[in-house]
């Protein structure tokens, strides 16, 4: 068991550190200042019926807004930690602005009109700004630009450029990141495009070596480009390339939901076949597209909270496929309720397909395995993550047992709560990070029972993308050297 910030030496991945950041510094102060004087000078001193009936009228009227918000956020399970107490602010502020602005239209003078219009989309702004430092999904103004535009990727080529590239490994300092269109032929899975990262390695000679893989998962909310946006997966891989000869693992970095807020937690279900898809059409698709080995001692599955669950999850069902596993602030198995719930919206209703791809039980009914290791990071159990904590990770949102409810429940339990569907499938309120720390502890001792060694590993945080590419930065030299690695 570890507790350490960087365990093994890798410089962390840190993207968010460039550019104008919007989890602190100026901007988002900024913006905030300029809201609240807005603010005040739209609400103004005006008349005594103004200050006596509609101000507080309106003052209600964002009180209310947060209220409503924040039950939503509750019944619909969208939130794992405790949000901050400034995004409630923020959402009572945006709707009392647009109270402010109804009400007082019709007696005010034409200057204060101008004025309340633009105070509404710098609340929501503000409110925005509060919510993406809870989660860390933007780290700066250009990553959030890159992303919503869809713009290129560090180290995008096209596939038509590999060719130009063999034999200049020598010359290159960084890998290189190309889309793929993988048939779904096996599973039927809709999906979008996934994107592969070949290190200097790669183009070393005429022939391409037979390099491993790790296969890289973020969480509910997600595009496969998370990990390498948000999570700085290619600054680290890239730092790791340098250090050792031009030689790492290839990345592939797949799509486990098929849709932004599809919560297939990479199972075969109603959902979609994900866990065909990623098994049946990924593994063998990088395999003969990119020459990597097959061997599942080569092969390593790294992923963040629900990528997590299925990290663990893929390795313990897989061990001919998969020999190492990263499992990173995820739940104690795929999970979207209670159990019932799981199993009629995760399965169809079908409690056998629950039992198959339950890990716990998974572990409890297999044989012992051989050369199977595994990794767990969390925050410390019991708390400590700060702010910006935990969120919505996908950054995404993991309810309950650290993502997913309101009790722990495993092989028949029960939780205290169940609501509408949400986003992608959520349906239980949250009750902490603590508990994914719990969830690793079980997982873990019931996988060492079996044969597979494993590790509990602690840094403080929250549960964020920083978080998240933190944890892969220090555990590459491990996972390099799990998956055979050259030079590792």
């Amino acid at each position: 068991m570890y507790l350490s910030a960087s365990s093994y030496g890798n410089p962390p991945a840190a993207p968010w550190r460039t550019g104008v950041s919007l989890l602190n510094g100026w901007l988002p102060l900024t913006a905030q200042i300029v809201t609240v004087v807005l603010l005040v000078v739209v609400v103004g001193w005006r008349t005594r019926r103004w200050r006596l009936l509609w101000l507080p009228v309106a003052a209600a009227v964002g009180v209310l807004g947060a209220l409503v918000v924040r039950w939503y956020v509750d019944a619909n399970a969208l939130a794992t930690d405790p949000a901050p107490t400034s995004l409630w602010v923020w959402i009572g502020v945006t709707a009392g602005a647009l109270a402010v602005a109804v009400l007082g239209w019709r007696g005010a003078r034409w200057w204060r009109r101008v004025l309340s219009v633009p105070v509404i989309p710098l609340g929501l702004l503000c409110t925005g700004l509060v919510l993406n430092q809870w989660v860390g999904y933007f780290p700066t103004v250009q990553e959030a630009w890159a992303q919503i535009t869809a713009g290129p990727l560090p180290d995008q080529v096209d596939a038509s450029q590999l060719a130009a590239l063999q034999g200049k490994a020598s010359t290159m300092s960084t890998g290189r990141v190309v889309g793929v269109n993988i048939p779904d032929t096996a599973s039927h899975f809709t999906h979008r495009e996934e994107y592969v990262y070949l290190p200097p390695a790669w183009f070393a000679g005429a022939h391409h070596p037979r390099l491993p893989v790790l296969m890289m998962i973020g969480g509910e909310f997600n595009t496969p480009a998370d990990w390498i946006r948000t999570g700085g997966a290619i600054s680290t891989i890239d730092a790791y390339a340098r250090s050792h000869h031009g030689e790492a693992p290839i990345l592939v970095f797949v799509d486990s939901g098929g849709s932004f807020n599809n919560d297939t937690e990479c199972v075969n279900g109603p959902r979609g076949n994900a866990a065909d898809h990623l098994t049946k059409d990924v593994r063998p698709y990088v395999v003969s597209h990119f020459g990597a080995s097959s061997d599942p001692a080569d092969w390593g599955v790294v992923g963040y909270s629900m990528g997590g669950t299925c990290a663990v999850d893929l390795a313990v069902m897989h061990p001919e496929l998969f020999g190492t596993f990263q499992d990173i602030a995820g739940d104690q198995g795929p999970i979207v309720g209670d159990k019932q719930t799981t199993i009629k919206d995760l399965y169809g209703g079908d409690a056998v397909a629950w039992a198959r791809f339950d890990p716990m039980t998974v572990l409890a009914n297999h044989a012992a395995y051989t050369g199977t290791a595994g990794r767990f990071d969390n925050n410390p159990p019991g708390g400590g993550t700060g702010f910006p904590g935990g969120g919505w990770g996908g950054g995404r949102n993991r309810n309950g047992r650290g993502g997913h409810g309101g009790k722990h429940w495993h092989g028949g339990g029960s939780m205290t709560r169940s609501g509408p569907m949400g986003f992608g499938g959520r349906d239980i309120p949250g009750d902490g990070m603590g508990n994914q720390a719990a969830d690793a502890q079980q997982l873990c001792a019931a996988a060492k029972k079996k044969g597979i060694a494993c590790t509990l590993n602690y840094e403080p945080g929250g549960h964020t993308w920083q978080f998240a590419g933190t944890a892969f930065s220090d555990a590459l030299s491990w996972l390099a050297g799990r998956v055979h690695t050259p030079n590792a």
